[in-house]
């Protein structure tokens, strides 16, 4: 049995968690912390959640567990996860701070030297279908963003078979809670009912240098990024339309069968049947990617569908772990 710990419960991420442990066969969950909430039951936060006493991060038990999943805010996460490695506990971060391998790339995104560089180098990119071999008893995991798991699922078997050429053009679409639980102005209801608005297009969205990252992984010539996400009146969910132009000879079936093929085994990822496209209801609760695929003229039109909370995040964290343990990898997420 697994012994687990959860910092920061309270949030969209850490309650998902907590909810996909409680049908784990293989995990007992043994502490969840929150520094606003502490004292307090979880079902007094979230009246649907399990009934769990939370802690403070300065009563969590750190050493009495195999691993521990770290939903606090960026920065403050990486500080944590070099605390936990030393008492040779396993950290998977649900936050940005080992996403990125550069420390320098780090800085200019996030407007703060990385807390401890050294681990870059260290962590695993979670992004279980591409990396499930490094992640076999990795110590830490620096779990995908929500944008980039829907972006690259999509795009990496177009990508590394090079059957594109130009740039690559994702207009993304996210559910309120991708902005995770703490208030604002622009997620307040009033603005959001209703309403559909593009934000931080452009070069400016903090999930582009990761993705741009893969890109290099899979290229020797990463193409141009346009990268333009949307905010929906809806909960949950995330669907990227990615748009790229094809090199002569491919068509919709060859792509179709190219997709197929590369996700053939794959329990998560359903390539949709040809010209069908990927929608939220496809995956909505569940820890599934869709992916459509549709050519017109010579521009393949890609749709990937998400629940932001739980394969952009949650759901994908708990992959991971199985991975790391080597645990049946549907347990917990069927």
């Amino acid at each position: 049995m697994i012994r687990a710990g959860i910092l920061g419960a309270t949030g969209y991420t850490g309650l998902e968690l907590v909810r996909l442990m409680q049908n784990h066969p293989d995990v007992n969950l043994i502490f969840a912390t929150s520094d606003s909430q502490s004292g307090e039951n979880l079902k007094k936060v979230f009246p649907s959640a399990p009934s769990l006493e939370l802690i403070s991060i300065e009563q969590a038990p750190l050493d009495e567990v195999d691993v521990i999943f770290l939903c606090l805010p960026h920065a403050a996460s990486a500080s944590t996860a070099q605390t936990i490695l030393e008492t040779n506990v396993r950290v998977i971060d649900l936050s940005a701070d080992f996403r990125l391998r550069d420390e320098n790339v780090y800085q200019e995104w996030y407007e703060y030297p990385h807390p401890a560089p050294k681990l870059l180098g260290e962590a695993v990119y979670g992004l279980t279908e591409f990396f499930r071999e490094e992640l076999v008893g990795a110590r830490l995991v620096a779990n995908p963003g929500c944008y980039p798991t829907s972006a690259l699922l999509a795009i990496q078997p177009a990508l590394k078979n090079d059957i594109f050429t130009g740039p690559v053009i994702i207009d993304a679409k996210s559910g309120v809670s991708g902005a995770g639980r703490k208030p604002s102005l622009k997620t307040h209801f009033v603005e959001v009912a209703g309403n559909l608005s593009p934000y931080n297009i452009g070069r400016v969205h903090r999930h582009l240098p990761e993705i741009e990252q893969a890109f290099t992984w899979w290229s020797s010539s990463p193409p141009l990024l346009i990268f333009s996400p949307h905010l929906i009146p809806a909960p949950r969910g995330l669907l990227s339309t990615i748009y790229v132009q094809l090199r002569p000879g491919w068509t919709e079936s060859s792509v179709c069968e190219l997709y197929q093929d590369a996700y053939n085994d794959e329990v998560f990822i359903e390539v949709l049947p040809m010209g069908e496209v990927a929608t939220y209801a496809h995956v909505n609760y569940s820890n599934r990617c869709a992916i459509g695929i549709t050519v017109a003229e010579n521009i393949l039109i890609l749709t990937s569908a998400i629940d932001n909370l739980i394969k952009g995040a949650s759901g994908q964290a708990l992959q991971n772990m199985n991975v790391i343990f080597e645990l049946e990898e549907t347990h917990g997420l069927s």
